[in-house]
């Protein structure tokens, strides 16, 4: 059973540095790369076909994103990565995904610098409220990392 690494496809600069560091990482190991893109909740209830609609184009984006960066994935991990896409809040789009999938072994998460902050899951994981469920070690990947640098450390 291929171990899987989680990456959570987000709009952040320093995504590139987990996605990155996930397909070089499994590559070496063997493993797998699962890209899960969040798409987040309509919440208005008024507007119920406009909602249906704008879920639709996000799914549809979602789908062409995943695409894309499935081919950098394939190309640095030598494995088509697994495409996954969830609708809700980030933690429990990420505790679901683990729970139904038992391959994924690591979520590996990019930490953003500077004013901005590590981000939202990162500190979400530092504070000790990490995502539920199933234990699941946690790779933080400091944002700023060079290709040399990641091609060093996975």
């Amino acid at each position: 059973m291929p171990r899987k690494f989680l990456v959570v496809v987000d709009d952040s600069p320093e995504f590139e540095a987990a996605l990155r560091y996930a397909s070089r990482r499994a590559r070496s190991t063997g493993g797998r790369v699962a890209l899960l893109r969040i798409i987040p909740d309509q919440s208005d209830e008024h507007w119920a076909g406009v909602r249906e609609e704008i879920e639709r184009q996000q799914r549809a984006e979602a789908e062409e994103l995943l695409t894309r960066l499935g081919e950098e994935a394939a190309s640095r991990s030598g494995t088509k990565p697994v495409f996954l896409i969830e609708q809700g809040d980030p933690h429990s789009a990420i505790r679901k995904v683990c729970a139904d999938d038992p391959e994924i072994k690591i979520l590996v998460l990019a930490a953003g610098s500077g004013a901005r902050g590590p981000g939202p899951l990162v500190s979400a994981v530092l504070k000790g409220s990490g995502f539920g469920g199933r234990k699941l070690p946690v790779t933080i990947v400091p944002g700023e990392l060079t290709d040399a640098e990641i091609e060093d450390l996975a």
